[in-house]
């Protein structure tokens, strides 16, 4: 633990000479001669004057390297059942062709190319493809409605869009050719050229919006009579990627991530704090919409010249619970990355786990969650289930890799439940208050960090620098504010508690409904929960919460109440004031797996409130209307 401790602090006091020897790891074409450019600080560039192309450290360099027939990208398909393996040569091959089409059809160096597809190869195939011709890729969930995929059309201006006829979920199948057509002329862009992967088993194709003022091309047939392209140099201060993050108001914002800084990061990271690299096999139960896709579906993996797999399905119903231990099984996972959301989604459909007594899961080592806090209930269960260490880490959409986590790859730390341990190299963490005054330890405060940023966060919001440091930069001088709230504990371990907006105010005592909600999960009855805050006559606020039971749970609710309530007044004390719990079917959360308390409290409040563009389903959120608003459990409960 010192020796980390040395590490980091040298990552602080000399970043230079650290990011420049992590660079060595990267393959340039011209390597850097300088780590940092601050001329136009708090705008930092990393690595000026180098040059470098993200594809070819992801594939050739592995194929050049003798590694050609290892296998790169496994796809997995719970929804059709099938599975499709390509070696780093086979890859490198596809992605060298289609970053030929996409030349033929103009796009170059700098353009933007907007990504709007399901989990098939072809998004992987896509990203690195963009990447091999110099340009922008601005991957956009699949499945997003006309509007919010309109907003981002408007802000990256594509030369062409990438999609398929459709997106498969366990009940239903999407469309995404009418949803594509309408949000090109929402933006007004109605003439950018689209190419349609062709998916069996829907009923729109691209020969059907293919008209002389709009061309819509088929991935295959447009993929078929290119040319193979070689990488193209770029700069290691150029935009790799455009990854646009979304709130309930606002236009969202599209984050910029570089070429250099990006690689050295991710290279650094994978090697260093998740122990993977070649003959590793990494499975991240994401999407490749999500930063955690970017970074450890997609490129993170292949920069280690580890395999990759690229699921398909959901953690349960495709088809039970044990999605996750099949998937151990059947590719060898050494190393598995999730959501604490899709861990507890497990625990509640198999609380005891019986859906593993049918799978061999001994290659696995390592288990990864970030995404929400990975509560102490979820974190023990999971580690007894598995038998392998559980390892917490936290970031952002914005930092592009962990801002604090347990560096496996260096030996590791001890591990502390409910925090995402220590933070990583080059993030210069503090905990301070509104005024950017450093509080004492043990005390929750705003979590910041320290200017400059390490190589691999973001550099600036797209087509905005003022944007970019009036959202993140300006609140406190000399620091970038995360938004989230959490203290340090003598160790110098993060506990990340939420968001800065989710504290309850009791009687002029400030609580983290974060706390609150990790007391209630002690309950051996409850699979997850939420805690807001709702207006209070007497004390100004009070704390509710909303508990989603284990699968099979029959507890009386009004027995289940008195002892929430009672390991609250426990945990916390009896100044939290608590005293309701609703118990509810689910929970609204996002498609990544977080859960809107912001929305919750704007309907408890009364407030007009606007249904994240992100919601994973609308009507888990209309199902709790009446009871937020209601600001009490429901009768008889």
């Amino acid at each position: 633990m010192e020796g980390y401790r040395a590490l980091h602090r040298e990552s602080i006091e000399d970043p230079a000479a650290f990011w420049l020897k992590a660079a060595k790891a990267v393959s340039w074409t011209t390597a850097p001669g300088q780590a940092l450019d601050s001329s136009r600080a708090p705008l930092y560039r990393w690595f000026p004057g180098a040059r470098l192309n993200t594809s070819f450290n992801a594939l050739d360099r592995h194929v050049l390297a003798g590694r050609g027939d290892t296998t790169a990208l496994v796809y997995d398909s719970a929804m059709l059942g099938t599975q499709q393996h390509f070696t780093y040569a086979q890859l490198r091959d596809e992605v060298a062709q289609f970053a030929g089409a996409l030349r033929h059809q103009g796009v170059t160096k700098g353009d933007r190319v907007l990504i709007y597809l399901p989990m098939v190869p072809e998004a992987v195939i896509a990203m690195l493809a963009v990447a091999r011709l110099g340009a922008v890729h601005s991957v956009v969930f699949g499945g997003f409605a006309p509007a919010e995929l309109a907003s981002r059309i408007r802000d990256a201006a594509p030369k062409i869009i990438l999609t398929a006829t459709g997106g498969l979920e366990p009940s239903r199948r999407v469309e995404y050719l009418p949803a594509v057509a309408e949000a090109l002329d929402l933006a007004g862009a109605g003439g950018c050229p689209v190419i349609v992967k062709h998916r069996d088993g829907f009923t729109a194709a691209a020969a059907d919006y293919d008209q002389p003022s709009r061309r819509w091309l088929d991935w295959d047939e447009a993929a078929a009579g290119a040319t193979p392209l070689d990488p193209v140099d770029v700069e290691a201060t150029d935009p790799l990627y455009i990854l646009y993050t979304s709130g309930t108001t606002g236009s969202p914002k599209g984050v910029v991530r570089d070429n250099g800084g990006h690689a050295v990061a991710l290279t650094w990271s994978m090697r260093n704090i998740f122990d993977v690299g070649p003959g590793d096999v990494m499975l991240t139960a994401s999407d490749v919409g999500w930063v955690v896709g970017h970074s450890y579906i997609v490129y993170g993996p292949l920069l280690a010249g580890a395999t990759t797999v690229l699921y398909e399905g959901k953690p349960v119903g495709t088809p039970d619970a044990g999605a996750f231990w099949r998937l151990i099984e059947a590719h060898g996972v050494t190393v598995m990355f999730t959501a604490p959301t899709a861990l507890r989604a497990v625990r509640r459909a198999d609380p005891t786990a019986a859906a593993l007594g049918g799978y061999d899961i001994s290659t696995l080592r390592l288990l990864f969650s970030a995404g929400e806090r990975l509560d102490t209930g979820t974190f023990s269960w999971i580690r007894g289930v598995l038998g392998v260490p559980v390892i917490d880490n936290w970031w952002q959409t914005e930092t592009g890799w962990p801002i604090c986590a347990n560096p496996r790859g260096l030996g590791g730390v001890p591990v502390k439940p409910g925090s995402p341990s220590l933070p990583s190299p080059g993030f210069d963490l503090a905990i301070v208050d509104g005024e950017g005054t450093p509080v004492p330890t043990g005390t929750e405060g705003t979590i910041a960090l320290r200017l400059p940023l390490p190589p691999g966060a973001l550099t600036t919001l797209w087509g905005s620098d003022e944007r970019y440091e009036q959202a993140y930069l300006r609140a406190l001088e000399g620091y970038y504010v995360s938004g989230d709230s959490g203290y340090a504990d003598d160790d110098g371990y993060l506990f990340v508690m939420g968001r800065t907006d989710d504290v309850i105010n009791v009687a002029g005592h400030r609580l983290s409904a974060g706390a609150i909600e990790q007391a209630l999960a002690q309950h051996p009855a409850v699979a997850e929960c939420a805690v807001i805050g709702l207006e209070d006559a007497l004390k100004g606020q009070r704390a509710s919460g909303y508990v989603v039971l284990k699968a099979g749970e029959t507890i009386d609710p009004a027995e289940l109440q008195r002892e929430l309530v009672a390991l609250v007044r426990k945990l916390i004390g009896p100044v939290a004031g608590f005293r309701d719990a609703v118990v509810v079917d689910a929970l609204p959360k996002t498609r990544s797996g977080k859960i809107l308390r912001k929305t919750m409290r704007q309907i408890a409040a009364g407030e007009t409130y606007t249904v994240p563009s992100t919601i994973e389903d609308a009507g888990v959120l209309d199902s709790l209307v009446p009871l937020l608003r209601a600001g009490v459990p429901p009768p008889g409960r």
